[in-house]
Parts: structure tokens; C-alpha cells; sequence
């Protein structure tokens, strides 16, 4: 805790209370924000970790169809074969408000190079059924893998957002509401003793007064007598 460097006046005080009220209040919220972060980060990378193992599956299985291809096929022909592709794939890409965090939330836009455009972008002669297997396996992942893309980047965020809700949380907690309420309580000792010195003085001020206000008493007694 550190004092801050503030005249000890009422007006202070009352103007670091009402810091003190809404820091308090800001520290809450930010708690509550952060929990909640913390739930749906959780939620997520739970999700994102078994959707990764199903795609990783499924790539797998499409690789090894696509090897099996290439091992019965030439590497020109190959080539020659998915060299010009029937469909063209756009991604599209929206924003989502989690919590104040934009996750981006992505959809595949698919469109056939012409109206007759088979799945396949070659001809069946020259051509093995694994490449037909490798090929049908990846159009069946891609819309997972997007998925997936969308959750890890969504993770990523969300634990900044934490990152930078923890640090805000932190500096409250630990620097600014500790360092409200020690100046704050110095300045109300600081006016305590202020005013506990005034009482003393006008205690001292009302002693004289009596005092004197006795003097005047007796010489009027005095003065009396003699006439």
C-alpha cells in the first residue's frame, strides 16, 4: 500500500470515497466478467480439444487415401488430374460479442466453376477409386476443420481478454482500492487531529474569556464597594 500524495481537506475525502465506491464496484464487475470468461474459455477448449482429435482422424484417413493414389498414379498424372478444380471456396467471416471479446464466426461459401461441374475435377480412366476416397474424405472434414479454426481462434481471444480482465482485476485488488483506503484513512486521522486541536483552542479561548469575564466581576465589586 502506498499513501497518495493528496491534501488531507473534506473535499478530498469525500471525492476519494466516492473513487473508492466505484473502484470497489468496477473490481466486482470485472470478477464477475472474468469468472464467466473463465467458464466459456474452459467450455470451449474442452470442445476444440475433441473436435482436433475427430479431425485429426479424418485427415489422417484422407492422407493415407491420397498416398495410396499416388502410389498407383504417376506424379504427372496426378498433377494433371486436380490441376483444374470444378468448385471455387470463398470463406465468409462474421463477428461475435462474447463477453466484449469479437470471436469470429466463419462459413464456408462453395460455387461450381459451371452449372454440369462434377465433385471431381477429372475423368474416371485414368484415375484411382483412393483419389475419389482422398477427395471425398477432405470435402467431408473441411466444414470440422473451419469449425475447429473458428474454436481455436475463439480460445485464443477469450485468453487474452482473461489475460487483460486478470491484470485490471490485479491492479484494483492489490494497488488502487488498498491505496484509496490507507489515504483515506489518513486523511481522516489528519482531520481528527485537526479537529481535536480546534476543540483544544477554543477550549483554551473559553478559559481566557472566563477568566477574564471574573477579573471584570471582581473589579466591578471592587469599584462598587469603594463608591
Amino acid at each position: 500500500m502506498a499513501r497518495l500524495n493528496i491534501n488531507p481537506t473534506r473535499m478530498n475525502l469525500s471525492i476519494l470515497k466516492t473513487k473508492l465506491e466505484t473502484s470497489k464496484r468496477g473490481h466486482k464487475l470485472l470478477k464477475d466478467k472474468q469468472d464467466e470468461l473463465m467458464r466459456q474459455f474452459i467450455t470451449l477448449i474442452k470442445e476444440n480439444k475433441k473436435l482436433r482429435l475427430e479431425v485429426e482422424d479424418k485427415l489422417q484417413d484422407s492422407f493415407k487415401a491420397f498416398l495410396m493414389a499416388s502410389a498407383a498414379m504417376s506424379p504427372e498424372m496426378l498433377e494433371e488430374a486436380i490441376a483444374l478444380p470444378t468448385t471455387k471456396t470463398l470463406v465468409d467471416i462474421r463477428k461475435k460479442n462474447v463477453m466484449s471479446v469479437d470471436v469470429p464466426e466463419m462459413e464456408f461459401i462453395t460455387k461450381k466453376t459451371s452449372e454440369d461441374a462434377s465433385r471431381y475435377p477429372y475423368g474416371y480412366a485414368q484415375t484411382t477409386s483412393d483419389l475419389d476416397s482422398a477427395i471425398d474424405n477432405l470435402t467431408e472434414v473441411m466444414e470440422e476443420l473451419l469449425t475447429l479454426t473458428q474454436k481455436e481462434k475463439a480460445s485464443q481471444l477469450l485468453a487474452n481478454e482473461i489475460e487483460k480482465t486478470r491484470r485490471r482485476v490485479n491492479a484494483l485488488e492489490y494497488k488502487t482500492i488498498p491505496d484509496l483506503e490507507e489515504t483515506i484513512k489518513y486523511i481522516r486521522s489528519k482531520l481528527d487531529e485537526s479537529e481535536r486541536a480546534n476543540i483544544t483552542r477554543l477550549m483554551k479561548v473559553k478559559d481566557i474569556i472566563s477568566k477574564e469575564e471574573m477579573k471584570e466581576e471582581k473589579l466591578e465589586k471592587v469599584n462598587a464597594e469603594l463608591a
